[in-house]
């Protein structure tokens, strides 16, 4: 049997664009020539060699990240067909089987400022990140021995974690992360949940959970859950947020108690 994408040759692109960080958006249609292993990715980049719109006006190329294009450096997300997702690995055959006889909308997240077109400033993730210590501290670059042994139950537990590629896709489902407050997000969670686990992180735990503790921490979280359902590395983000609550309050218990 053909697929909708093999019997079809070009599908119509609807991309969100807006020139500079304080213009408006605006809105340009392409027919874009695909073929059944067409992803989103792909999709750009024909229009990148002929930028022509539907219309057949000449307009200037799309901006969009793209780095690794096998969903490892999440520089590529963006918002397809109203949900955050991965362009490298989003299949216009699946989008085309979720709604037939569509065009394919292409958006910038909304969580963070707008660059150009497709193209978001995420520094705040990443300024997050540094409040949390989110790194295993080395002094120096010498010959440390053997690192301690981690066990492989705590291996199962903390691999999932270690998956996150900070695409933002989390934050961007979030109804509690917004561009004007200082929420952290299930990101920051989870990752101050794998530091905190990791034994050679956990020398920075206590300074983990004054952060998540404070304005726009764990206490925020209004526990929608719409980041798991959207993570694409399927990181158990609602587990971390649980895991940090507990966390939270056995340490402010102990707090109170060694004043």
């Amino acid at each position: 049997m053909i697929s909708p994408a093999e019997s079809t040759k070009s599908i119509r692109l609807e991309i969100l664009r807006q020139d500079t960080p304080s213009s408006q958006g605006y809105w340009q249609t392409f027919d874009v020539p695909i073929t059944p292993a067409s992803n989103v990715t792909s999709l750009l980049r024909t229009i990148s060699g002929r930028p022509v719109t539907s219309d057949g006006r000449n307009v200037a190329p799309p901006a969009y990240e793209a780095s690794c294009l096998e969903e490892v450096c999440g520089s590529c997300t963006m918002v397809i067909n109203g949900r955050v997702r991965q362009a490298c690995s989003t299949l216009v055959r699946r989008l085309m089987a979720e709604s037939p006889g569509s065009p394919i909308t292409i958006e910038p997240m909304t969580k963070f400022p707008v660059i150009r077109d497709l193209i978001v400033d995420r520094s705040r993730m990443f300024e997050n990140l540094k409040r949390i210590k989110a790194w295993i501290p080395i002094d120096g670059s010498f010959n440390l021995g053997a690192g301690p042994k981690i066990t492989p139950e705590q291996q199962h537990t903390m691999y999932p974690l270690s998956r996150c590629m900070s695409c933002g896709s989390c934050l961007e489902a979030c109804p509690q992360f917004t561009r004007d407050n200082h929420f952290l997000g299930a990101q920051i969670f989870s990752m101050a949940r794998y530091y905190n686990m990791h034994p050679n992180g956990k020398p920075d735990a206590d300074a983990r959970m004054e952060v998540l503790m404070g304005d726009g921490g764990i206490t925020d979280c209004g526990n929608s859950q719409n980041c798991v359902r959207v993570c694409p590395k399927d990181i158990p983000l609602t587990e971390s947020i649980g895991v940090i609550g507990r966390s939270a309050t056995v340490y402010s218990i102990k707090k109170f108690f060694s004043k």
